[in-house]
C-alpha cells in the first residue's frame, strides 16, 4: 500500500502550499489596503502586472456588493464597494479577476497620442498632424497642419477642434431647431464621457466636442437627436417621429456611435 501511503502525504503537502499562498495573498491584500489614502470615498491603487493596472476604488452606500467595471472609453477600471466592507476584500476581489480585466482592456481601441507625426480622424477622415506655418492651424484634405512649438501641438490641435465643432454644431442645431419650429436657449461642449449630447428642460443644449472627429452624418444624428427633445424630453414614439421628420432615416448613424463611437476617446492631447 506504498501509493495509498503516499497520497494523503502529497495531498497534506499541497493542502500546506495552499494556505501558505492564500495566507500570503491576503497578508499582501492587508498590507496594500492599509497604505490606500481615501478622499471623498474615492482611492486609487496600482494592480501590479505587465502592464500595471490602475484601479479606482469607490466606496458608495448603496452599492450591495463588490462590483467591477472597466471602461471601454479609457480604460479606466473602477472598483465599487458598499460602505463598510474592508477594502482589501475588494483588492483580493480584483486579483482574483485580474485575468477578466486584462482581457477586457485588451479590446479597447489603441490610445493615440496626438503630436506632430499622429494619425487623427477628423470629420470622418484621418488625417497626419504635421509642422505648419504662419499662426493658424489648417485642416487639408489629407494633414492637419499646426504651427509652433512642438510641445504645443496637443493644446492647439484640441483648439482647432473645439472651436471648429461648435461652429457646425451651431449651424446644424440652426437647421434642426427651424425645421422644428423651436428655439434652444444655447449650447455648451464638453468632453463627456457617457453621452454625445443632452438637452435640459430649459431648452440648453449640450455636445461632445469629439463628435468633429467622427463622419459628418453622425454629428448631423446628434444634432438632430438633441434638438428634437426640444418639443419631447423623452424618447417615446413620437419622439423618434420628430427625429424622423427633421433629420430623415437616423438607424445608420446611430448604429455607428454604438459600433465605433468609443474610437473618438482613444485620442489623448496632454503631453
Amino acid at each position: 500500500m506504498l501509493a495509498g501511503e503516499g497520497a494523503p502525504k502529497a495531498a497534506s503537502i499541497a493542502a500546506i502550499l495552499g494556505k501558505c499562498h492564500k495566507a500570503g495573498t491576503e497578508s499582501k491584500a492587508y498590507a496594500e489596503a492599509g497604505a490606500l489614502r481615501w478622499g471623498n470615498g474615492v482611492a486609487e491603487h496600482v494592480l501590479q502586472g505587465d502592464p500595471d493596472i490602475d484601479l479606482v476604488l469607490r466606496s458608495s452606500p448603496r452599492a450591495r456588493r463588490i462590483t467591477l467595471r472597466v471602461s471601454q472609453l479609457d480604460g479606466r477600471v473602477t472598483l465599487t464597494l458598499p460602505n463598510g466592507v474592508p477594502p482589501r476584500e475588494a483588492l483580493e476581489f480584483a486579483r482574483a479577476k485580474e485575468d477578466w480585466i486584462r482581457a477586457h482592456m485588451a479590446r479597447r481601441p489603441e490610445t493615440v497620442l496626438v503630436e506632430l507625426g499622429a494619425n487623427i480622424m477628423i470629420e470622418g477622415r484621418v488625417r497626419r498632424v504635421v509642422a505648419g506655418s504662419g499662426r493658424a492651424v489648417r485642416l487639408n484634405e489629407d494633414t492637419l497642419a499646426v504651427p509652433g512649438a512642438p510641445d504645443s501641438v496637443p493644446r492647439r490641435v484640441v483648439g482647432f477642434l473645439k472651436a471648429r465643432a461648435r461652429d457646425v454644431l451651431v449651424h446644424a442645431s440652426d437647421v434642426y431647431a427651424d425645421r422644428l419650429g423651436r428655439s434652444y436657449s444655447g449650447i455648451s461642449l464638453r468632453d463627456t464621457r457617457s453621452r454625445w449630447g443632452s438637452c435640459s428642460s430649459t431648452g440648453r443644449l449640450m455636445y461632445s466636442w469629439r463628435l468633429i472627429l467622427a463622419p459628418p452624418d453622425i454629428l448631423q444624428y446628434v444634432a438632430a437627436h438633441e434638438v428634437a427633445h426640444l418639443a419631447q424630453m423623452n424618447h417615446s414614439p413620437a419622439f423618434w417621429d420628430e427625429v424622423s421628420r427633421i433629420h430623415g432615416p437616423y438607424a445608420a448613424p446611430r448604429r455607428w456611435l454604438r459600433t465605433h463611437g468609443t474610437d473618438l476617446h482613444r485620442y489623448r492631447f496632454e503631453n
